[in-house]
C-alpha cells in the first residue's frame, strides 16, 4: 500500500498527497473528497479502500489518519452545484477543493483514477488507487466518514427517507421512500430516479470517460 509513496519519498519528494472522492452514486446529498499527506514512513495498520471496511473500522481509522497525517482536508460540493455541472465535474471540483484546503502545498499528487487539470502539481492517476495506495485509501476513508456524518444531519432535516442508514445511495429502501414521499431538497435533480419522481424529462447522456478527459 506504500509502494507509490515510498518511490516518491526516496526520490526526495516528501510532501505527497493522496486524493479520492466519496458519494458519487447517491441520489441525495453532497459529494465529498479527501486529500491526505502522510509523513514519510507512516504506517497505519488496516488501511484499505473505504468500501471494503465497515463503519466502525472507518471511524477508528479516520481518527488515526487525522492524528498521524502531516495535513488533511475534506471538501464538499453541494447538491445545487452537482445539478449545475453534473456529478463527474462535481467530483473533480471536490478533489480540487480538498487539495487546495491542505495546510501545505503537495509536491506530488496520487489520485484515484482521475486527473486534476486545474491543479498545477505533478500527479499520477492510479486505477483502483484506493486499494493500492495508502494515502489514497486514507483520503477515501476521511471522505466517506465525513460525508456519512453530513448525511446523518440530513436525515434529521429530512426524516423518513432513511438517510442516516443508506446515506443517500440508490438502495431499495431509498427508492421506496422516494416513491412514497417524493423528492426533498437534499435530492440530486440531475439524477434519473429523482427526475422521474418529479416528472422531469431525462437529461442527455454524459460524455464517455475518454471524452471527458479531453474536454
Amino acid at each position: 500500500m506504500l509502494r507509490f509513496e515510498t518511490s516518491l519519498w526516496e526520490s526526495g519528494l516528501h510532501v505527497v498527497a493522496g486524493v479520492d472522492e466519496a458519494g458519487m452514486s447517491p441520489l441525495a446529498g453532497p459529494v465529498s473528497a479527501g486529500a491526505v499527506i502522510l509523513k514519510p514512513g507512516t504506517r497505519i495498520i488496516g488501511i484499505d479502500d473505504s468500501k471494503k471496511l465497515d463503519a466502525a473500522a472507518r471511524e477508528e481509522l479516520a481518527k488515526e489518519i487525522k492524528e498521524k497525517a502531516e495535513s488533511w482536508c475534506v471538501a464538499f460540493v453541494e447538491v445545487e452545484e452537482i445539478d449545475a455541472i453534473n456529478i463527474y465535474w462535481a467530483g473533480i471540483q471536490a478533489m480540487q477543493r480538498a487539495v487546495r484546503g491542505l495546510g501545505l502545498t503537495p509536491q506530488h499528487l496520487l489520485i484515484d483514477a482521475k486527473r486534476l487539470k486545474e491543479i498545477a502539481i505533478p500527479q499520477q492517476a492510479i486505477i483502483k488507487g484506493d486499494a493500492r495506495s495508502a494515502s489514497i485509501a486514507a483520503a477515501s476513508i476521511l471522505a466517506k466518514v465525513e460525508r456519512d456524518a453530513v448525511m446523518r444531519a440530513v436525515d434529521v432535516r429530512h426524516p423518513g427517507y432513511g438517510f442516516a442508514d443508506h446515506k443517500g445511495y440508490p438502495v431499495p429502501a431509498h427508492y421506496e421512500a422516494l416513491a412514497r414521499l417524493g423528492a426533498c431538497a437534499a435530492h440530486r435533480r440531475s439524477f434519473g430516479p429523482v427526475r422521474k419522481v418529479l416528472g422531469l424529462p431525462p437529461l442527455p447522456p454524459w460524455p464517455s470517460a475518454s471524452e471527458r478527459e479531453t474536454d
